[in-house]
């Protein structure tokens, strides 16, 4: 985790007290935060006139895994989900000027809340009442799925381009995509692709999507939902992608009998969505995008060792997150066994 110098923080107070109308900014304290595997993410404390707050500066780490979006796509998109009524912290500005900090960088307003998956999953105190919280998450899904209407994207979200009018195989393709560029010979997860590709489901109307959307990437308090978090993988997809991925077994943190990320159960997580607008459930398609979330995770976990093998960030926790591909490897061979296969 870098620490600035004087003269980077001086340009980050500037920059800062510039974008807020406060010139007199004072930047008081800046510290790394826990979470965020694959960016990095800094708290700043300020004194503003109107008295002290806090933000988070969310950059590249040294090593990032290639399915990530830049940090400008990334702040653009919370932009969006802000507009659309999605509750996220608030998109304060980007910086694509690199002589300020060394890097790109976006600063979001700092929610308050814990957000490690395994002790949301485990501490029942937390998020307030389980099934309204889970109930609250399908309805902050759906928002997402409605955020942007069909056609083009808006200029500030060009970068999406248009939707993949097949996104199951055009998943697929792209995490073969990710496994060429690491080098990773993994037959179990060919396997998978491969039984993917051939039972792929169309999606009548592809939509925004999150594509991390789970216990991890979202923060509660005592009473309830604070923020949904880590947007770095958004794009045009199947709902139900979303609605698969949260619900994966691979996301339930130790409570495999809480089908609804770990919290409650699958039925309030779906009530949740249909009564927010959310498009109809389509249970064979979540199934797939099921087991898709494991192969998934899977290339992603490998990419993650990758940048611990590479050199060019050393860290255990990457280390042992590659470590993990072959139990998922052990859940897709048993998900994909040969009987599941079709002509």
């Amino acid at each position: 985790m870098t620490v600035l110098d004087e003269r980077p923080r001086e340009a980050l107070r500037a920059w800062l007290g510039a974008r807020l109308g406060a010139p007199d900014l004072a930047l008081d304290e800046i510290a790394p935060l826990s979470g965020g595997a694959i960016q990095e993410n800094w708290r700043l404390r300020c004194t503003l006139p109107a008295g002290p707050r806090d933000f988070v500066l969310r950059k590249d780490a040294p090593a990032t895994i290639a399915s990530s979006r830049t940090r400008e796509q990334e702040f653009r998109l919370i932009a969006a989900a802000h507009r659309a009524g999605v509750r996220v912290p608030e998109p304060v500005g980007f910086c694509g000027d690199a002589a300020v900090i060394g890097a790109p960088f976006a600063v979001l307003g700092l929610v308050p809340g814990i957000g490690l998956g395994p002790r949301i999953a485990k501490d029942t105190g937390l998020g307030g009442d389980r099934t309204r919280l889970a109930e609250e998450l399908g309805g902050q899904l759906a928002r997402i799925h409605a955020a942007l209407p069909p056609g083009p994207p808006p200029p500030d979200l060009a970068f999406l381009g248009m939707p993949d009018p097949d996104p199951a195989r055009a998943e697929v393709g792209a995490l073969r995509a990710s496994l060429d560029g690491i080098g990773a010979a993994r037959p179990a997860i060919e396997w998978g692709l491969r039984w993917a590709e051939r039972r792929a489901l169309p999606c009548p109307a592809p939509v925004l999507v999150h594509r991390d959307f789970r216990t991890g990437n979202y923060m509660v308090d005592a009473d309830g939902l604070t923020a949904i978090l880590d947007w770095e993988f958004s794009g045009w997809g199947d709902p139900m992608q979303d609605l698969g991925w949260f619900c994966a077994a691979c996301w339930r943190f130790g409570r495999p009998e809480l089908e609804a990320g770990g919290i409650a159960p699958r039925a309030a997580f779906y009530r949740g969505y249909a009564a927010a607008g959310g498009p109809a459930i389509d249970p064979e398609r979540v199934a797939y995008w099921e087991v898709m979330a494991h192969l998934r995770w899977a290339v992603i976990a490998l990419e993650q060792g990758y940048r611990h093998v590479s050199g060019r960030e050393t860290s255990l926790e990457l280390a042992l997150t590659g470590r993990m591909a072959a139990e998922l490897e052990r859940t897709i061979l048993r998900a994909t066994a040969p009987e599941s296969w079709t002509a």
